[in-house]
């Protein structure tokens, strides 16, 4: 038997941006203990493996129908290709369920490997993400995900793999022209004297440029006002302190009632996710597009006879930041739903006899509706607490 065990170098999380490098640490060891050398031949006592691969590979599991599609989803039991006893196929990304979206080139570890009892070899794959893929999403109908592909085979056996995953997130779009981009202030580096000494400074990578990016575009403040009414008249004044935030962050907006003409009893607000599927084939002719809504945090308060109030919701770091592909976009909103009433009963006169206020028993309530788009961006990988375990597969 040999084990092949796999660990990622990044130790506090398995998470990478789009462009990022990933590296792996893979070990082949022969687990055989010393006594079963006995009355055994050295060509008895080594195990051999034919040959090993390593790549990445990125699933799409959907079951929407491409046009002009088979009628089976891809998803479909059909769409999986089992191994061949004996094949010698370097890819193994048919292992697993879904459509390989995209896929790596498979790196050779070794052809031919032998490994006496107790011996070992490790070696280290490194392999840059793409940046033109989509995030990790698990969607209600579309699903994207990332596995590190260790295949390899014994010879006249079939090919066994050891899948790792990983999550990937989204690149932000930086834009040149924006002053966020500037990481240093070039310009009195510039008219500094050189000193020979000192090592000059590399370039920032795109990942650095991309990080700094999203932490500036993140971090600033630009509240927005929104006047709710309806039919009857006004219900408030909502102010957003920025459209923009990333992963784990909160998103903390004020209410204002006192320049309402309509009471309000009660709000809630839900951070909603809107999966918008852009292609399908279906027996109508309609080209609109189908959505699911998947709600996440919300905020639920009783606001009749306040005046001011806020509400926070906490943005989940296990979510996928908007981003949009040629199958689906993924958009984020905050759904407002407003409880108003006109009763006259509600004018929250105290009595002066007892000093209590009475409230009515019936109340006629009318319900409003309002969906706010938000943009939701990655966050730095090592903010998101998902770490790397230990992965092993057993060759027999």
């Amino acid at each position: 038997m040999i084990e092949i065990t796999a660990k990622l170098i990044r130790d506090q999380s398995a998470v990478f941006l789009c462009g990022e490098v990933v590296e792996c640490l893979i070990t082949f060891t022969n687990p055989t203990l010393p006594e079963h050398r006995i009355s055994q031949s050295n060509c008895d006592i080594l195990e051999n493996l034919a040959w090993a691969t390593v790549q990445i590979h990125c699933y799409c599991n959907s079951t929407i129908q491409e046009r002009g599609g088979p009628s089976a989803p891809v998803d479909a039991p059909s769409s999986i290709v089992k191994n061949v006893s004996g094949s010698t196929s370097l890819d193994a990304s048919n292992q697993l369920k879904g459509e390989v979206l995209k896929s790596t080139e498979p790196k050779i570890l070794f052809c031919d490997l032998r490994l006496s009892p107790g011996e070992m070899r490790q070696f280290m794959f490194r392999e840059t993400l793409s940046v033109n893929t989509p995030p990790t999403y698990r969607g209600v109908m579309v699903k994207y995900y990332y596995k590190i592909t260790v295949a390899t085979q014994r010879v006249g056996s079939t090919v066994q793999a050891l899948h790792i995953p990983i999550r990937v997130l989204p690149l932000p779009p930086v834009n040149c022209s924006d002053e966020a981009v500037t990481l240093n202030d070039e310009s009195n580096e510039d008219l500094a004297p050189n000193n020979p000494f000192l090592e000059k400074k590399k370039a920032p990578s795109k990942i650095e440029y991309a990080l700094h990016y999203l932490q500036n575009i993140t971090a600033r403040r630009r509240p927005n006002f929104y006047l709710i009414s309806n039919k009857r008249g006004k219900v408030g004044r909502f102010c957003l302190f920025k459209p923009i935030y990333k992963l784990g962050e909160d998103i903390v907006g004020t209410l204002d009632f006192t320049c309402g003409t309509v009471r309000c009893v009660q709000l809630s607000v839900t951070l909603q996710c809107e999966e918008i599927v852009r292609k399908r084939a279906t027996e109508s002719t309609s080209d609109a597009p189908i959505g699911r809504i998947t709600n996440f945090t919300k905020h639920h308060e009783v606001c009749l006879g306040l005046l001011q109030t806020q509400m926070i919701l906490p943005i989940p770091l296990y979510v996928s930041p908007t981003f949009q592909t040629d199958l689906v976009d993924v958009r984020w909103r905050l759904h407002f739903q407003f409880v108003t009433s006109t009763n006259d009963e509600l004018n929250m006169e105290i009595d002066r006899d007892t000093l209590e206020w009475h409230a009515p028993t019936d109340i006629s309530i009318e319900t409003m509706i309002w969906n706010l788009p938000v943009t939701l961006y990655p966050t730095a990988p090592v903010q998101i607490p998902q770490a790397s375990g230990l992965y092993t597969l057993n060759i027999k």
